[in-house]
């Protein structure tokens, strides 16, 4: 059986390889070396030869994430932004951009940039509307569709196959942020994207120590080989250390998630209706408008990413988040302690998250803890 064959928690748990093959040790070694001797005809005994192009202890994590995401190949890079970065580059110039209005700020930051200095131009759908993206496309001259499922802050779900489709229709490519599923519930290349990205410093690493980013491909085009030569030049991949502890971390990337899954959609549950409570926005809830397109494409749980607007405003969010013990009041999400942030104060005046919105990242504590903790934090408004 090869690799590739083997259930995703396998793949996950193994690393891809379960043993190394040159020293038998089980747990992968580190490759600290930035250089790699050439052998008695001049060419590099492996197929790179210095660290900027790629090394053994990168090579095996991009391996196990593209298996996951059944890609044909996967990129690696220092951190999310980088990853972004980098493919923005490919675009050419002046073409068109579609992307939701919300979204992850650094990524629509960087869009509003390449559009204010004339990169590219840029069109931002309203995610709510299922037609809006179709309605944003321009036939020859969208060379990229953006989207993100579940939409971070919000969590609205976007359809990824339709996305496809419409996409590929215009003659443009679809890339999707899939780091709120990583990899276990929803799998994006399959469903027809072409690209696929994380920030592999959430979930696939999962214990809040390492900044990293993944792009995986679904096919080897030449674009993608583009991207390659770029983190290259750029001096972008992600270091040795990083690559271990990343792989650390994929090793149990299943059982994490479903857990955070099943405490989030307790959570959920138990607040929907709460009297300081104006809304919980979560894809597993039935009360969620896009809750149909979730259950067709989250097929293994639906995250540990949740948001509360609060009842009131600014303020009452803010003391929502000092007010909790057990849930820590920080930026970041995926890992298996569990946060809160005020994405309005986060983000500044220019955000079009609304300001009484918290954002919890649901870790694997007890969900009677965290439950507690919130109830006793809507208490101290």
């Amino acid at each position: 059986m090869s690799n590739r064959a083997l259930r995703p928690e396998t793949i996950a748990a193994h690393a891809l390889r379960a043993v190394d093959p040159a020293t038998g040790a089980v747990v992968p070694p580190i490759y600290t070396s930035t250089t790699y001797a050439r052998d008695e005809a001049y060419k590099p005994k492996l197929k790179e030869n210095y660290v900027r192009n790629g090394n053994p202890t990168l090579w095996q994590a991009e391996e196990a994430i593209a298996a996951l995401e059944q890609g044909v190949e996967a990129q690696l890079f220092a951190s999310g932004m980088a990853a972004i970065t980098t493919l923005t580059e490919t675009i050419p110039q002046g073409a068109h951009v579609v992307a939701p209005d919300v979204m992850y700020y650094g990524t629509r930051d960087w869009l509003k940039r390449l559009e204010r200095l004339g990169r590219i131009s840029l069109t931002l759908f309203d995610s709510n509307d299922r037609d809006a993206l179709a309605r944003a496309l321009r036939k020859s001259e969208t060379d990229l569709v953006w989207i993100e499922t579940p939409l971070n802050p919000t969590w609205d779900v976007i359809d990824i196959a339709a996305a496809a489709e419409a996409a590929h229709a215009a003659g443009a490519i679809l890339a999707v942020d899939a780091t709120a599923t990583a990899a276990v519930t929803t799998r994006p290349l399959t469903l027809g994207a072409d690209i696929v990205f994380h920030s592999a410093t959430k979930y696939l690493n999962g214990h809040s120590d390492v900044l990293a980013g993944v792009l995986v491909t679904r096919d080897a085009t030449a674009r993608w080989n583009e991207v390659k030569t770029l983190r290259t030049k750029i001096g972008a991949p992600l270091p040795p250390l990083e690559c271990f502890l990343l792989m650390r971390g994929l090793r149990t990337l299943f059982v994490r998630y479903r857990q955070a899954s099943s405490n989030a959609l307790a959570i959920a549950r138990h607040f929907e209706h709460h009297p300081k409570v104006e809304c919980v926005l979560y894809p597993g809830l039935a009360s969620h408008p896009a809750h149909d397109v979730a259950a067709g494409q989250m097929t293994d749980g639906f995250g540990g990413m949740l948001s509360i607007l609060v009842k009131g405003g600014f303020a009452e969010a803010q003391k929502l988040c000092v007010s909790l013990k057990v849930v820590v009041p920080a930026t970041s999400l995926g890992g298996i302690e569990s946060l809160a942030e005020h994405r309005k104060a986060v983000e500044g005046p220019t955000s079009p998250v609304p300001g009484n919105l918290v954002r919890f990242s649901i870790g694997i504590e007890h969900p009677d803890d965290l439950m507690a903790d919130i109830a006793q934090a809507l208490a101290a408004i």
